[in-house]
Order: structure tokens, then sequence, then C-alpha cells
């Protein structure tokens, strides 16, 4: 064995992660409207997935999920606020009390990275808990969540800075910063989420571009166009400081599109939903000696595998007194090997109001999937309805296949329900003594445009 020689630095990471964002709303993912040259770069420069999935329909127990490495039952982080959203008369069910934080016994994987050698830093969105549960709290040593929440605008409050650029300069000088410490930065936007308001230059360009029935509003292409140049810019900066060699660049999102304002089509469903349009979203991993650019996989892969892959890349393994139900993605993106899974699963035991200018009360009720192959069960609990569709015959999820295909649907469920068990998933089945089930067939007889 050689002696005196230095062993390889582990990669440094970044994460940049989006809020609300669409599978279809980039240039590389077909959009036409919305414009992200510097996105499309990364994706031509790394390995893109087109079946990669958000960790839940909305944004906290997504986050949840992505840094804890664990599904929804393990933490108790299943929706935003509370899952009694909506009117009781339309809820049938009481649903599964929700968790808005995660335990400080988590291992959160800043934490994991810290004790492997890492300085770690936070920039934007959390929502994941206060005082003892922020960011600082959580193995992130440097954190700035901004104060997008004072005013709930983009605009941060006195300086009027547009958040994006904001949050920018400060990944920025933070990478200006490093050193031969390896590093993970989690670079978290809180665009594209409503309020949608992007700067006037921007909606002055797009409101004098033609859109599509999909993709049509000038302000959201305004913010996209922000989001992309904050990508340029932090890949810019990792070339300047001789960082980009050694460094992974993931792009990634937290769950599907705001529906009234972007189109998944031609996935079904928007942001809410356990419909493709709610939960898949464009990945994107930019590794230089170990990705091949250009490259792209068509395996299911979900946000709890990114915890893994992390530790994978940086030579370390998770702790043997912690569960992480995510798989490592590097066979995939070295080339050298598929994932050992059977399916991947959403748990969502709670209720989502509809959008505004829906007619129906729900976007979603509590509900739950399973993908296997080509094949995803949505079991509705309150309905007691499974649907059963091909993604790869039908992308879309028109064709419920329940009826056709018995024996699928029983291997499926039989796969979920196991899964449950050994999670533990809290599956909701008390009536809500308020519930009006006429006047709820009534409402939900009208049509939804998002489903």
């Amino acid at each position: 064995m050689l002696t005196g020689c230095s062993q390889p630095q582990p990669p440094n990471i970044v994460l940049i992660y989006i809020d609300d964002l669409g599978w279809r709303d980039l240039g590389f993912m077909g959009s036409t409207y919305y414009e992200t040259p510097h996105i499309d770069e990364l994706a031509a420069s790394g390995m893109t997935f087109t079946d990669a999935y958000a960790n839940a329909p909305n944004c906290a127990p997504s986050r949840a999920a992505l840094l804890s490495g664990q599904y929804a039952p393990r933490h108790g982080v299943y929706t935003v606020a509370s899952s009694e959203r909506g009117e009781s008369r339309f809820r049938k069910l009481v649903p599964t009390v929700n968790t808005t934080s995660l335990d400080t016994s988590t291992v959160l994987i800043a934490e994991a990275l810290q004790r492997a050698g890492y300085h770690t830093a936070h920039f934007g969105k959390w929502h994941l808990g206060n005082n003892e549960h922020a960011p600082e709290n959580q193995g992130f040593i440097v954190a700035d969540e901004a104060s997008w929440k004072t005013k709930r605008s983009h605009f941060m409050p006195d300086t009027g800075e547009y958040m994006a650029d904001y949050l920018t300069d400060r990944a920025v000088d933070y990478l200006k910063e490093q050193g031969e410490k390896p590093f993970f930065l989690y670079l978290s936007h809180y665009g594209v989420h409503t309020p949608i308001e992007s700067k006037q230059d921007k909606i002055d360009k797009f409101s004098q571009k033609e859109g599509d029935d999909h993709h049509f509003d000038p302000t959201y292409a305004g913010m996209i166009e922000s989001i992309d140049e904050s990508v340029g810019r932090v890949l810019a900066t990792l070339e300047e400081e001789g960082l980009a060699e050694n460094t992974m660049v993931l792009f990634f999102a937290d769950n599907g599109g705001y529906g009234p304002i972007t189109k998944m089509h031609p996935l079904r469903g928007a942001k809410g939903m356990l419909y493709e349009g709610g939960i898949r979203e464009p990945l994107v991993v930019r590794w230089p000696g170990k990705v091949q650019a250009g490259s792209s996989s068509d395996t299911p892969v979900i946000g709890i595998d990114l915890y893994p892959t992390f530790l994978d890349a940086a030579g370390v393994g998770a702790s043997p007194s912690y569960t992480l139900d995510g798989v490592s993605l590097t066979p995939l993106l070295t080339g050298t090997g598929s994932l050992d899974r059977e399916a991947i699963y959403w748990h969502f035991p709670a209720y989502l109001e509809a959008y505004r200018d829906s007619e129906v009360p729900w976007r979603t009720t509590p509900v739950a999937a399973v993908r296997s192959g080509e094949y995803k069960l949505i079991e509705f609990f309150g309905e007691g309805q499974l649907e059963l569709y091909n993604l790869d015959a039908d992308i879309g999820e028109r064709n419920n296949l329940a009826e056709d295909m018995p024996e699928k649907v029983d291997e499926l469920y039989a796969m979920m329900q196991a899964w449950r068990q050994n999670v533990n998933a809290p599956v909701p089945t008390t009536l809500n003594p308020e519930f009006d089930a006429e006047t709820y067939r009534a409402a939900n007889a009208l049509h939804n445009p998002y489903r």
C-alpha cells in the first residue's frame, strides 16, 4: 500500500430546490414559452430523470422526507398545517393528525454530512419549524431563511429586492468563502410558489411573447426566468472559484405546479394530488467525472433517494440505528447498475381544499399510491376507490385499468398494505359526524379542471 498519498476529497454537493415547479415548466422538459437556458445547459451536462418524483404532493411533507430520507409515516409530516382543511361537512373521514416539524431525534442529511466532515449551509425556504427545529439546530452551520413569511411577498420587506436574487446572492457569497473542506449547499427557493410575482421588466418581456394552452402567464414566466438566472449564477461561481469539477449539482422541486397558472400536460392533476401532475418532477444531476453528460434515466426515483446518494458520494454510510427509506442513485448516475427496489410509495391521509376557481370541494381527499414498474395504484380511503394506471401506455392516467386487471390491483394493493405495516402508516377510518353526504355528492359531481 502506498504511503504519503492523500485520498481524493469527497465531492461538494449543491442542491437547488424549487417550490411548486411543474413537470413541463422548463425548456428541456418541453416548454416553448418559459425560458430556462441555464437549467437546460445544466441538464445537457448531466443526467436527467424522466420519472423522478417528489415525496408528497405539497411542500412541508416533501421537504421533511427529502431532508430525513424517510417516508412520511416515520416522521408524521403529512401535509401543510392542519390535515382538516376545507369545510367539515365535506370531510367524510377524520383525517390523521398532522405534525408540522421533524422531531429533533431525526438525523437530517445536513447533520449526517456535517459528521462526515462537510460544511453545511441552507438559504431559503425551510417550512419545518422554528426555534429548536430551525435549520441552525438541524445540522446547518450557516442558514438564512430570509423574511418572506413576514410579508408573504417575493419582494423583500424594506429593500424591495427580489427574493430569488437575494437568496442567490447569499449562495454565491457562501461559495466564494469556501476553502479546502467539502460543503453541502441547500439553496431552497421560495419561487415559484404563490403569490405570483415577478420583476416588471420580465413581465413586460413575456407579455410580448405568445403562449399556448398550457404555458401562458407572463408573470409566472418571469418567476421561472429569475430561478433560471439563479442557477446560472451558481454554476458560473462554481466555475470561477475552481469548484465545478468536484461538485455534484442537483436541480429538483418539491411538488407539482400550481394548477391555475401552469399546466403539467400531458400529466393529469397538479399540486396537491397524487396524480402524476402533482408529484412527477424534473430532476437533473451533474457530477463531473461520474455522470455522463447528456445522459438520462427512466427508472422511477423519489426525493428520499437523495439522502443515501449524498452519503454514498461522501463515502460514508448511514448510522446503523437510523432508518433510511431511500436508495442511493449512484448505480444509475455512474452507469454501473440498477436500483434494487420493488416500488415507491406515497401516503397522504389528509384533505386539501380545491383551488379557488374550482367548483368541487377538494383537490384531494385522503389518499395513497404505489408505483411498481410501469403500473401505479391509487387508493382513495374515504371513497373506497382503487385506480390502476399503466404509465408507459397512459402517462395522462385517463384509462383506469382496475376492473380489467384485478390480479395486478391485488398485487400492488398487497404491496401497499405490507409497506404500511412496515412503516406503521395510519389509515383514517373514523367517520366525521359533521359529514353531509348528499351535499358532498352534489358538489363532487361538478367539474374539476385539474383532474
